[in-house]
């Protein structure tokens, strides 16, 4: 888990992302236990509200969930749907953007096809 304090990233939210990553490499699989809240807070000296705080974002978006006096676990199907949000991260941030830019340069979609088909 990688967590930048010099980062203007607040600190929730890299663990959040942190947590993400880890279930997309497969390092948490579906239906098991992440580390504690007290765990991160200890390992990391992060307060442990920090940690709560981007757990509970995670919680609401249905990738991981609570049992009670246990602990918090991933949930069946978080990794898909981790899948399916950075995806449409990607269109957003990066396609969207190139062919738009394209368009300003008036390069068609055939084009940027085959600019990324030369980077292969």
């Amino acid at each position: 888990m990688k967590i930048d304090f010099n980062s203007e990233i607040p600190i929730y939210l890299q663990l959040a992302q942190s947590v993400e990553d880890s279930i997309l490499k497969g390092i948490y699989e579906e239906d098991t236990q992440i580390p504690s809240t007290t765990e991160i807070s200890v390992t990391y000296k992060i307060n442990p509200a920090t940690v709560g705080k981007g757990y509970n974002l995670l919680v609401d978006e249905g990738i991981i969930y609570k049992k009670r006096g246990v602990g918090m676990f991933v949930t069946v199907g978080a990794k898909e749907k981790l899948m399916d949000k950075r995806r449409e991260s990607f269109y957003k941030s990066y396609v969207e953007t190139l062919i738009e830019e394209g368009k300003k340069l008036n390069i068609s979609i055939d084009e940027i096809i085959k600019m990324l088909e030369r980077s292969k």
